[in-house]
């Protein structure tokens, strides 16, 4: 078992309509003392219910309920004000699906074929304040932001201010707004307002898309 990077473990909700799916994070996550499972819903309108009364450090989020599905989920958690980070976990790997996750708030996409250990892994990640992707999606993410590009403006990098490029390698390394303050002793305010401006001159709508594209770019280098 690890070691608590901090002296609380981590809080994670789930919110999954499959009881036995449930049962076996909360039991993969009973070996784990940085990482602890405070509550799961069974549909999604308790599942924001529990969200604003533990207020857990990460939300994991089935994408195909009956009722409200998961992207729906997502938004309304995000309006909520829930500002804790919130990873898909799911069984589709379709294009549209990631993309729409991605660019309506979730922190990550992980799909549940993925093995234990791996999945252990990514919610550190996930604590840290990082943005995970299962591996094998990343091409088709890259591979979505590239059928954009026919858009009228192309993202150009000399556009940006060098304070934004700096954020920009920031967001490419899957650094939150939080971790990226304390890396280059500004507030999380200014952050978020140095994203907003570089995504508007990159033509780009999310930092995810902001983060692939620097990737791709080599900017992150």
């Amino acid at each position: 078992m690890a070691t608590p990077a901090h002296d609380t473990p981590a809080s994670i909700l789930i919110i999954d309509d499959h009881p036995l799916l449930r049962r076996g994070v909360s039991q993969l996550l009973e070996l784990e003392d940085d990482l602890a499972l405070v509550g799961e819903a069974g549909e999604p309108e308790e599942g924001v219910r529990l969200a604003a009364e533990l207020d857990p450090d990460m939300i994991l989020l089935d994408l195909n309920m009956p009722g409200m599905n998961g992207i729906e989920t997502l938004k309304r958690l995000r309006e909520a004000d829930y500002a804790g980070r919130i990873v898909m976990f799911t069984v589709s790997d379709h294009e549209e699906d990631v993309v729409d996750a991605l660019q309506n708030g979730a922190d990550g996409y992980l799909l549940k074929d993925m093995d234990p250990d791996e999945m252990v892994r990514q919610l550190r990640q996930v604590a840290l304040g990082r943005m995970v992707i299962s591996e094998s999606l990343t091409a088709l993410l890259a591979e979505a932001l590239r059928n954009q590009r026919s858009r009228p403006v192309a993202p150009d990098l000399h556009s940006l201010t060098q304070r934004e490029r700096e954020i920009l390698r920031e967001l490419a390394a899957g650094l939150s707004n939080k971790l990226i303050a304390r890396k280059l002793d500004i507030t999380e305010g200014t952050v978020k307002v140095h994203v907003k401006h570089l995504l508007k001159k990159l033509n780009l709508r999310s930092r995810v898309e902001a983060a692939v594209w620097a990737v791709q770019e080599g900017v992150d280098r």
